[in-house]
């Protein structure tokens, strides 16, 4: 069983969910049932025991469950013997305990790692360059997870320079302090996220996958200079027309090529889009596990059914090669059969407006 694999889940007034407890035991979970039972809020729970606002980056008062709306809690016991609960109190703001004690959401991604590939990211390739970016930055999370504090730390001063620069301030002392700052959170953001793409590319060279490589850059609409401060203070006069700040790491773009095809992935068929975000992520878990001794957890939402028979096999021989502890859903267990008794599996339902998970 991976250190990060969790061994118990409780959920209570989750979303649909107002009580569950769910009991793992290392292997490759299932979860299947009809469209709306709450399969899918089971995932999005795990994906909150790690730093930000989950995978569908929902506000704290949009997760309670309805009509009560009383808050809610998620409690997970991890196979390293540590226990992590998350909540938040009707309107209160996200609280985080690591053993008994008050802790940050920075302090979740030095205990476990999850990764996840839900439905929403289908677009990723053909959507704006802020999806990318957040794609991108959760992956140099999972290998550096102090780049969080980074990136946070960086976009405060952007957002105060911004303020400044809307109001119209020209006064350069207003500025140079917060310049500095950004400049110096920039290096550790940008060192950060090109380290994570090279560890991403041994992670695919080194593989034999059914999934077809990737290859990664980073894109600029301008080259960002070694002294990113100089830069600020000298393009002030057109980031005040603009109204906010045009260079920096806010901008940057992850460029993805079908390798095997020299495409580029926004060229590719649908199909062809989502067999390169499971490389991906499959690349992001190898490459983990050979840095951590232990695969990340992997969330993949409703992943099967866009799979034909061959890749489905294809991936859980992969889940099962690397020990991960996934945790998939489907409608239909048959999704499921060639991953057989190397998974565990749970059936969801919903009954008078309740979700109820049984295993199967």
């Amino acid at each position: 069983m991976s250190g990060f694999a969790i061994t118990s889940l409780t959920l209570s007034h989750f979303r649909s969910h107002r009580a569950a407890e769910l009991q793992f035991d290392g292997r490759p979970v299932a979860l299947f049932g009809p469209n709306g039972a709450g399969k899918t809020n089971v995932l999005e729970a795990v994906s909150l025991l790690s730093p930000g606002r989950g995978f569908r980056r929902a506000a704290s008062d949009e997760i309670a469950r309805r009509p009560e709306i009383l808050g809610w809690k998620i409690k997970a016991d991890l196979h390293s013997g540590h226990q992590v609960e998350t909540w938040a109190e009707a309107v209160e703001t996200r609280q985080v305990r690591i053993d008994g004690k008050a802790a940050t959401q920075t302090a979740l991604g030095r205990l476990i790692r999850v990764l996840w590939l839900v439905p929403a990211m289908d677009r990723l390739w053909i959507e704006a360059a802020e999806g990318r970016r957040r794609f991108l930055d959760r992956m140099t999370f999972s290998f550096f997870p102090d780049h969080a504090e980074a990136v946070l730390s960086y976009e405060k001063a952007m957002r105060d320079r911004n303020r400044l620069l809307k109001d119209q301030v020209t006064d350069p002392h207003w500025y140079a302090a917060l310049e500095t700052h950004m400049a110096s959170a920039a290096v550790e953001i940008t060192r950060n996220r090109v380290q994570t793409l090279e560890r991403l590319a041994w992670a695919q060279d080194g593989a034999e996958t059914t999934f077809p490589n990737a290859s990664l850059g980073l894109a600029h609409p301008e080259p960002l200079p070694d002294d990113l401060a100089a830069a600020l203070a000298t393009g002030r006069r057109r980031d005040l027309a603009a109204g906010r700040t045009l260079l920096g790491p806010h901008r940057v773009d992850l460029t993805a090529v079908y390798a095997a095809k020299a495409t580029p992935a926004d060229q590719c068929s649908t199909g062809e889009q989502k067999a390169l975000l499971i490389s991906l992520i499959l690349a992001n878990a190898r490459a983990l596990h050979s840095d951590l001794g232990a695969a990340p957890i992997l969330l993949l939402d409703e992943v099967a059914a866009h799979l034909d028979q061959h890749r489905r096999a294809a991936l859980y021989d992969e889940i099962c090669a690397l020990g991960a502890q996934a945790m998939m859903t489907g409608t239909e267990d048959s999704l499921f059969d060639s991953l057989g008794p190397r998974g565990q599996y749970f059936h969801v339902a919903e009954t008078g407006g309740l979700s109820r998970i049984t295993p199967s």
